[in-house]
């Protein structure tokens, strides 16, 4: 099976480090005009080196509709985007508290980056692909939007949960326009200073409880996530959509 994307133009979000990264990565070496985000301005730019002369990086906030809006309108340069990615997401720096500690603001944090940017990224590509009659649109939840959150963060479970709602909304939208709809939901994988310090705070003995509850026996790495991106994006995923894949080694 051979993957590629030459001469398209695809979109990856929360690109400065991680999954993002890898992804950005995959898409440029299979040919790809790749267009990357994050609030990670010096991640981005390892990003675009990484990538080569075929990655455009920009520092923005997924959480800002117009910043989106400008930013789909610049890497589409007049023509339609082929695939989105929404990578972006994550915990905003929060650990695992008591439901009567969490703020207002705390709650709206996590679901402005992990659900509200990937809802303003599909609304702003969506008009492009419509009008070419194809597009591929992947958000990357996790395992925590199927079940219970590692990590023990309410918001962050809930997130990811509805970011899963959302693409299986979009999917049957959609549908009708030939534009595809999936999730990538990630087991744990050490992937960025967040995960490195989820992984550390488990131990020893958590670490060998967590690597044992896996059926391969194996942490995944980045490129486990970008590998099932590709797929969702490719010819060979046509007739898929509305499907959230889980690429965790077997739970």
């Amino acid at each position: 099976m051979k993957i590629a994307f030459d001469g398209q133009r695809v979109i990856v979000t929360g690109a400065g480090h991680g999954f993002g990264r890898a992804i950005s990565k995959a898409f440029a070496d299979a040919g790809a005009a790749v267009w990357a985000c994050d609030l990670n301005a010096a991640g981005l730019e390892e990003t675009r080196r990484l990538c080569g002369k075929t990655c455009e990086v920009r520092t923005l906030d997924v959480s800002d509709r117009a910043a989106v809006t400008a930013f789909v309108a610049e890497a589409a340069g007049g023509a339609a985007i082929d695939v989105l990615v929404n990578n972006a997401g994550g915990v905003r720096g929060q650990v695992g508290r008591p439901i009567e500690e969490i703020s207002e603001q705390d709650w709206h944090t996590i679901f402005d980056v992990n659900v509200t940017g990937a809802f303003y990224f599909a609304q702003a590509v969506t008009p492009g692909m419509k009008q070419k009659k194809r597009g591929r649109i992947i958000n990357i939840s996790s395992r925590a939007g199927l079940e219970i959150s590692l990590t023990g963060i309410q918001a962050y479970a809930s997130a990811k949960a509805a970011q899963i709602g959302l693409t299986r909304q979009l999917a049957h939208e959609l549908g009708p326009w030939g534009i595809t709809v999936n999730n990538v939901a990630p087991g744990f994988v050490r992937s960025n200073p967040t995960t490195e310090r989820q992984w550390d705070s488990y131990g020893e003995a958590g670490q060998r409880k967590l690597v044992d509850s896996i059926a391969l026996k194996r942490l995944g790495a980045p490129e486990d996530i970008a590998h099932a991106v590709m797929f969702f994006a490719s010819d060979y995923a046509g007739w898929i959509t509305g499907q959230v894949l889980s690429v965790d080694g077997g739970k």
